[in-house]
């Protein structure tokens, strides 16, 4: 006897890998969409008049949040102006094609689009990275960079948050590997549906507590256009492994995913610990826990060809080399010699600061 919706009796499609639950195809898109409604209604995310980005690259979870984000908008009168927004970080085979996709859902869903490059930004593309690092690191790079590059995007366009596509599987892998890190900073704040509230640009995550079965079959079942090939550049990236373990305990557990979301929820820190605090970056003027962010620190490594000291656990060679710059800048400046040291020291060994 086929399975019938718990809903409204109706055959059932699927069963719901968070709850168990048999649905029809129709109810699942309205408990789908009704459940990220209301994540949106307790976390207060939106007042009308707000202009807001979505971080659009693509692939299944962003296609998924702008279109969920148009029909929820209409349907509710968040009074909210939606836009796109996509990075370029410049990977042959891989980004020029997601971004194809994107242009597609510019059409499809009438949002404006704006398009950002790591060529433009930083004068580097992932792929020329990526020949000067290796594919031991290359993600670390990708991630910094990607991250300022919404902030600077969004400025351009002048809106006033930033949605991405994080899901629940998502927050718990990062869970899993800030405490595999024992990263408590970041372990207090990966679970927060809003971050960066204190500044002038929040971000929001409004697939929280959506799993990523369920957007891949709303997907499906919507017959939405993304892109599903994974990074040419990520095989090796930590977040990988996490994601393995992650999907194995899912396998046994189905509600694992989202009892470690829960759990980085409720993490209590000691008041005794040390906590950085969050400021502007010296250099670039964007958000930074340190005097100089570390996209400006991964920046500076590229151009004087030490990009391993850019690496984690090497920043205060990085700094001293900084402090060095910073002088020899001044010094040059008070004598009328404009050259600059990122360029003209470009070429540098990396053994000479080791």
């Amino acid at each position: 006897m086929p399975a019938l919706c718990r809903r409204c009796s109706a055959r059932a499609i699927l069963k719901r890998p968070k709850t168990g639950d048999t649905l029809c195809k129709e109810c699942f898109f309205e408990v789908f969409e009704l459940e990220i409604h209301q994540t949106i209604l307790d976390s207060k995310l939106f007042r009308p008049g707000l202009r807001v980005a979505i971080g659009a690259s693509g692939g299944k979870d962003s296609t998924v949040l702008a279109h969920v984000m148009k029909v929820l908008n209409e349907r509710y009168k968040y009074g909210i102006d939606l836009f796109l927004l996509s990075v370029d970080e410049g990977i042959t085979g891989y980004r020029d094609d997601s971004l194809e996709t994107v242009k597609r859902n510019e059409i499809q869903y009438e949002l404006p689009l704006k398009i950002v490059s790591y060529k433009d930004l930083y004068g580097w593309s992932m792929d020329e990275i990526v020949k000067q690092i290796g594919l031991k690191n290359n993600c670390t790079f990708c991630g910094v960079f990607r991250r300022q590059a919404l902030d600077r995007g969004a400025m351009q366009m002048d809106v006033n948050m930033i949605l991405t596509g994080h899901n629940a599987d998502d927050i718990a892998e990062t869970v899993i590997m800030n405490l595999l890190r024992g990263d408590i900073a970041r372990l207090t704040r990966c679970t927060a549906i809003i971050t960066g509230a204190e500044g002038t640009l929040p971000r929001a995550k409004p697939l929280k507590y959506a799993y990523e079965k369920e957007i891949v079959m709303y997907a499906y079942f919507k017959k939405l256009d993304y892109f599903s090939t994974e990074c040419i550049y990520s095989p090796n990236a930590y977040r990988g492994y996490a994601r393995t373990f992650l999907k194995d305990l899912e396998s046994i557990r189905p509600r694992c995913i989202i009892d470690i979301l829960h759990s980085g929820e409720n993490f209590a820190v000691k008041s005794s610990v040390k906590m950085a605090v969050q400021g502007l970056c010296s250099r670039c003027g964007f958000i930074s826990s340190q005097e100089v962010c570390k996209a400006c620190i991964l920046l500076d490594g590229l151009n004087r060809g030490l990009p391993r000291l850019a690496v984690a656990g090497k920043i205060k060679k990085v700094n001293r080399v900084f402090a060095v710059s910073t002088s020899q800048r001044s010094v040059e400046s008070a004598s009328g010699d404009s050259g600059s040291p990122l360029t003209d020291d470009k070429q540098k060994p990396e053994a000479e600061v080791a």
